[in-house]
């Protein structure tokens, strides 16, 4: 049964902001989750897939050590770094290596390779069909790259943190790197825009500030939850957070969309 939270997330003293949070425990456990385009995907530690379906996962056929969803549709990796998209209710095997991949674009594809090098898959390929795609090269080097509405975020093995200029579906290789205050190893972006991310101790943090017009936004706001998490990620006004052994807490963020101006 789904137990409602409310408030016992938050630590003591959490900010205003935050009061109205109202989370709740969703049954099984996952290692990562991503959600976009109002679905969610997440896979366990048995690499073993499932979808959020009326309040219930279902498991999806497959073995994947890391999933996404968004515009682009529904890809993943497997343990051999191999490439897959979800076409027609098939796994089906395309051409590349990644070991983090995102769908958040405007249905183009983002991620990291083993290496840390960074690649993008412009809007016509991701809709083509074609098991043999042509990567495009991204310069510099990350773990974790996430795009969304206003452009694309990224964490290096530093833990420094990247934001990407003028990324457009057909030219997603952008044009320049602007270094963000903070550390963090993972930078996860919504649909809508919004920017959440979590540093090597677990907490969360919300990116304030961003719009169309500025799309780097202004600071970073750490969200009071107690307690460590694994991973993070955001869409339709629901934060899904993972703990750091694998439980999984929806939490509705009111006011979280961002400007389109």
């Amino acid at each position: 049964m789904i137990q409602i939270l409310g408030l016992f997330l938050l630590c003591t003293g959490a900010a205003a902001v935050f009061s109205e949070l109202q989370c709740t425990v969703i049954p099984g456990k996952l290692k990562q989750v991503d959600a976009g385009a109002g679905q969610v995907y997440g896979v366990n530690d048995e690499d073993n897939i499932y979808q959020w379906v009326d309040n219930d996962w279902k498991q999806i056929p497959g073995k994947m050590i890391h999933v996404t969803v968004g515009p682009a549709g529904v890809w993943g990796v497997n343990r051999a770094n191999v490439i897959h998209k979800l076409q027609d209710n098939n796994w089906m095997a395309v051409s590349g290596l990644l070991k983090q991949i995102d769908a958040g674009g405007d249905k183009f594809l983002s991620g990291a390779n083993g290496l840390d090098w960074i690649y993008c898959l412009k809007q016509d390929l991701t809709l083509s069909g074609s098991a043999v795609l042509l990567f495009t090269h991204i310069e510099g080097s990350l773990k974790y790259y996430s795009c969304g509405a206003f452009g694309c975020w990224g964490a290096n093995s530093n833990n420094n943190i990247f934001y990407r200029y003028d990324v457009k579906p057909m030219a997603c290789h952008g044009s320049r790197w602007q270094h963000v205050e903070g550390s963090l190893v993972m930078v996860e972006v919504g649909t809508d825009g919004s920017v959440y991310g979590m540093d090597s101790q677990g907490k969360v943090y919300k990116r304030e500030g961003i719009s169309a017009k500025n799309p780097i936004g202004t600071s970073w706001t750490q969200l009071d939850f107690c307690g460590s998490f694994r991973h993070v990620t955001y869409d339709d006004g629901n934060l899904w957070l993972l703990t750091q052994n694998g439980d999984i807490y929806k939490c509705k963020v009111n006011g979280s969309v961002v400007p389109t101006m």
